[in-house]
């Protein structure tokens, strides 16, 4: 069933088995694994069915440094389906390593290994829409490929492991009918959880307040509850809830809002494939479950521990959309097409500067130069992008010189000092906002630094290529954009020893025996792969094997 709080007295008190709280891709996922199993279970989603500007201005906060990290209340919404509304789709799991105990990684890493979330990879995917868990090239394509750079070899980097992509797929809309016909499961929209309550000794859950926009306010008990609010929201909702701990529930050790972790990203370098583009291939292969999938350069678990650095990978990737010097009418068209690009990918194409007149006709030029070139790109692009339902993931120009820059996705390592708080400044419904105070380290910049010096040696030792970069604009290319995007990591951290996390290997809230955290928040360390892949696999491991009573 799925209802509206504006239709719930006011003053009433609802009761549940089980309560999640918030309906993105973690929430939906546990509902949807939960029904059929006998329990009642009642999911809260603060926004509507569409996209609304109320709703969403309760994401509002503070950014301690503008130009390091997006507003608040951008990369992410407020509404049925949550952030998988305006996701990308790029699903990959995270890697062995990442859940291995690396000494030169800052925290307690993960208190499990990759085979405690194996068996949830599965139907993960499936729910993503992303096809077979089949991650691998040999895997995906037992027919074999072309080769992504030919003749490169390497002891350093793989190239054959796979990104697969989803529609990208809504949640809300995926599922909405599959959980309102589900009898035990019902489903309340525009119902805004604003404190949870908790019994006298402050050890278990007893109430929720819910409030709506319009005023109207009640309360829901449930034997378990579950946030599933994203990696801001769920800081937020756990500082705000001081009835009997004064700090914020979880907060005994001053470890909810820390480790704020994102990815660190960019592109950068020139390189010169032997034998021109004809020797490279960077676009899309398609599996034969009709997956859209890309193989990626990445740095080896065995490198990683030698070199030690966090993990990283790269795509071969066309030159930068601003820079008119690529002479690529296709390129042109997207810089002037900005206007009608969302923020969240217009800044990830664009970036945030403003070219002057003399750059923007030059990109006019460009475009006078080679209509056909984009004309072909416009094309393909309504065709297999705009009016597809699987949709065409990313821009794949070759560039006309056949030289390639590299697109990076780099692990940030955990950082008490990058935080989420609380401010004095109240919502709507009279929650205290969120200041950001994002912060890189000097770890993060050094695994691009090292890493892209390992693939230069093995890209000339191979012959394949050459990549050449100037040294000293990594730190310009992996912050010229800030924080990446919507990975909102760690703010709510793994550990199975209290004082290094807010919650245990079965995401249950130290000190709170009811209470439970789905989504990146909990994650112990960021890895190289998109969130929401492993958001899901957790959030299904939780609800078959942490829910349990």
């Amino acid at each position: 069933m799925i209802a509206d709080a504006e239709q719930v007295e006011n003053g009433a008190t609802l009761s549940a088995d089980i309560c999640i709280v918030g309906g993105g891709a973690a929430g939906i996922a546990m509902a949807l694994s939960l029904s059929g199993q006998g329990r009642d279970v009642l999911l809260l989603e603060g926004g509507g069915l569409a996209q609304e500007a109320r709703s969403q201005a309760l994401y509002e906060g503070e950014v301690a440094d503008p130009a390091l990290h997006p507003p608040t209340d951008t990369y992410r919404r407020r509404g049925w389906g949550g952030s998988t509304t305006l996701w990308g789709g790029r699903c990959a799991p995270f890697d062995p390593i990442d859940f291995e105990d690396r000494p030169w990684i800052p925290g307690p890493g993960w208190p499990f290994a990759l085979d405690a979330l194996l068996p949830w990879y599965g139907r993960a995917n499936q729910l993503c829409e992303a096809g077979r868990f089949a991650y691998t090239a040999d895997e995906a394509f037992p027919q074999g490929l072309r080769p992504m750079l030919e003749g490169f070899a390497s002891d350093d980097f793989t190239d054959t492991t796979l990104e697969r992509f989803s529609c990208p797929t809504d949640f809300g809309r995926r599922y909405h009918a599959r959980l309102a016909r589900c009898a035990t499961t019902r489903v309340m929209l525009h119902a805004n959880v604003i404190e949870l309550r908790t019994g006298d000794e402050g050890a278990t859950i007893e109430s929720l307040d819910v409030a709506t926009l319009t005023g109207r306010r009640f309360t829901v008990r449930a034997r378990q509850v579950v946030l599933a609010t994203g990696g801001l929201e769920v800081p937020r909702l756990l500082l705000a809830s001081r009835d009997r701990h004064a700090n914020g529930i979880g907060n005994a050790h001053d470890q909810v809002g820390r480790n704020y972790m994102c990815h660190i990203a960019g592109t950068l370098g020139r390189l010169a494939v032997r034998g021109g583009g004809q020797a490279a291939w960077h676009g899309y292969d398609v599996s034969d479950d009709g997956i859209y999938c890309r193989r990626r350069l990445a740095l080896t678990g065995a490198a990683q521990r030698r070199l030690r650095t966090g993990n990283f990978i790269a795509r071969l990737h066309h030159p930068r959309i601003p820079d008119p010097s690529h002479r690529t009418g296709a390129l042109s068209a997207l810089y002037f097409a900005k206007p009608f690009i969302g923020y969240e990918y217009a800044k990830r194409l664009h970036g945030s500067s403003r070219l002057p007149l003399s750059g923007q006709l030059r990109h006019a030029a460009n475009l006078a130069r080679d209509p056909h070139g984009a004309a072909a790109f416009l094309l393909h692009w309504a065709r297999a992008r705009t009016l597809a339902i699987r949709k065409y993931p990313s821009v794949i120009v070759a560039p006309r010189n056949g030289v390639f820059s590299l697109d990076y996705h780099a692990e940030q390592v955990p950082n008490a000092a990058s935080r989420v708080a609380l401010i004095g400044d109240r919502d709507a419904l009279g929650m205290q906002r969120l200041r950001v105070d994002w912060r890189h380290s000097e770890a993060d910049l050094d695994t691009v630094r090292i890493a892209f010096a390992a693939l230069a040696r093995d890209m000339a030792a191979s012959g394949c290529a050459s990549l050449s970069y100037d040294a000293a604009e990594i730190e310009f290319s992996a912050l010229r954009d800030g924080a990446y995007g919507g990975h909102h990591i760690g703010t709510a951290r793994m550990s199975d020893d209290p004082r290094l996390g807010v919650v245990d290997s079965e995401c249950r809230v130290h000190g709170v025996r009811n209470l439970f955290v789905a989504g990146s928040a909990v994650f112990p360390t960021s890895g190289q792969a998109n969130p929401t892949l492993t958001i899901v696999a957790l959030a299904l491991r939780l609800a078959r094997q942490g829910l349990l009573f």
